[in-house]
This record gives C-alpha cells, sequence and structure tokens, in this order.
C-alpha cells in the first residue's frame, strides 16, 4: 500500500494539517465532511492506482487544523483557507473531490478558481431549498464538552444514527474527530445552511461526478442533483454516511473511471 504523509501549510489562520501521497501529474484535493478529518481518505487514497498526487486537507476547526478566529466564517473563508493551504503546497491546477461539507467548499472554490479546478467530484451534492437548510439548522447544534460526559453519549448516538455503527473502529475514530471538533462542528454547519449551494452548483463549468449512498442522508436529494446538472455523471455508492469508509473500492471505481476521462483534459 502507498505511504501517506502528514506535514503542514502555512496560511493567514495558522498551519492548515494535511495528509498526501505523492505522485506525479494534476493532483487530486480531498475535502472531509463535518465532523471528520482527513483521515476519512486514508483507505481511498492507499487503494487508487493512479499516479497522480493526492492531497486531504483537514478543514479549520477539524483534525489538526486551527479554530477560525473572530466573526462565525462564511463557507467562501473556508474555501479561501483552503486555497491557501494549496498554494502552500504549490498546486496549481487540481482536481476536487468533497464530501457533505467538502462538497459545499469545493463548489466555493470552484466558482471563484474555475481556471485551475480541471474536474469536480462530489459525494453528496446538496441541493437544498432554504426550508430544508433551516430544518438541518435545527439538528446540527453543538455538543460542547459538559462535567458528566453525557455529550459523549450523544456524540455517540448521533453517530450511531448516520449509520456509523457498521465497524465499531469507525465509530470510535468519528466519536473523536467530533469531539475535537465541536466548536468547529457547530461553525461549518452554519456556514453549510447559510450558503446558497444550488445557486453555485448550477453555475460549476468544470466537468462533474456526483456519488451518493442511498442510505446517506442527503439522498433524497441527489435525483434533484441529478435533474438540476444532467451532464453531470452520477454514480450510486454504499455506506450510508461514510461512503469512502464503508464502500472504499465503489468510490476508488468511481474516481479512477472519472479521471481516466478528464485528468487530460
Amino acid at each position: 500500500m502507498s505511504t501517506i504523509k502528514k506535514a503542514y501549510a502555512d496560511t493567514s489562520l495558522g498551519q492548515i494539517h494535511f495528509c498526501h501521497r505523492p505522485g506525479t501529474g494534476t493532483p487530486i484535493v480531498f475535502l472531509h465532511q463535518t465532523a471528520s478529518s482527513s483521515v476519512m481518505y486514508h483507505e481511498v487514497m492507499q487503494g487508487l492506482s493512479l499516479d497522480n498526487p493526492l492531497y486531504a486537507f483537514d478543514t479549520p476547526g477539524f483534525g489538526g487544523s486551527p479554530e477560525p478566529q473572530g466573526d462565525k466564517p462564511s463557507m467562501l473563508d473556508f474555501a479561501d483557507w483552503l486555497v491557501e493551504a494549496i498554494n502552500f503546497c504549490g498546486i496549481d491546477n487540481f482536481h476536487l473531490l468533497g464530501h457533505h461539507t467538502g462538497v459545499c467548499i469545493g463548489a466555493e472554490i470552484e466558482n471563484k478558481h474555475p481556471q485551475r479546478v480541471k474536474s469536480l467530484m462530489m459525494i453528496g451534492p446538496v441541493p437544498l431549498t432554504k426550508e430544508e437548510r433551516e430544518s438541518f439548522r435545527e439538528i446540527t447544534y453543538a455538543l460542547p464538552p459538559n462535567a458528566d460526559g453525557s455529550y459523549l453519549q450523544q456524540t455517540w448516538d448521533y453517530l450511531l444514527g448516520l449509520g456509523a455503527d457498521s465497524d465499531v473502529r469507525l465509530h470510535q475514530r468519528e466519536l473523536a474527530d467530533s469531539i475535537r471538533a465541536y466548536s468547529g462542528r457547530f461553525l461549518a454547519y452554519s456556514a453549510v445552511w447559510d450558503q446558497d449551494f444550488t445557486s453555485l452548483y448550477q453555475q460549476i463549468k468544470a466537468p462533474l461526478l456526483i456519488m451518493c449512498a442511498p442510505d446517506d442522508i442527503l439522498f433524497d436529494v441527489f435525483q434533484r442533483a441529478k435533474d438540476l446538472r444532467p451532464d453531470a455523471q452520477a454514480i450510486e455508492l454504499g455506506g450510508a454516511n461514510f461512503e469512502p469508509d464503508q464502500d472504499p473500492d465503489g468510490v476508488i471505481k468511481a474516481i479512477e473511471t472519472f479521471m481516466g476521462q478528464h485528468d487530460n483534459q
């Protein structure tokens, strides 16, 4: 299996942590979901047979990256910080793959830097109405530490409801990431529900691959994503809300097939 290395990128926010697998050609940049970290892509990164360099960044407020400071950040703020990290790595043009919140960040990056994004791959696109976004906002409240430790059980149960219990090691890893990111989780989700993703999604110029599992919380709007962008390649995966962990072979096959069509464009 390929060796995944770890490093930090200097940005205006501080040092953003990332994992990378060296290679040749146009890099693929991976953006994770809330409240995971770049580790959610390790199995996919190790399994890909592509020669491309691979980079998976910890969004500010998650994993080994610093907390956003000052006012509540917008999704564009998250995108700008991650582009700073991409620039620090000496990356010019790149392919993007985002999962859930990573999809939202990826859409911002592509809309602001269309000349640099060679393709955009999305697991769980989010073309929600304003009313639907407000409904989600109500169930993504912060779970800060408390003296009796009940927040641990609440977080464990929340992840169980998302399907993390298929593997107790995955469940434990996601619990650790969520506990670390209790503040970042709230800030990132707030930015998701504030964002007009549908408008950005309709303006994307890069070749599109959209993916989702039938038991993903966003599968109900996956057909809407397909209807809005009939030019996008659409693939159903397995794995509930943790497709790269629970269906790595499906994700790898989808990436490799899509990249075979678009890596040299």
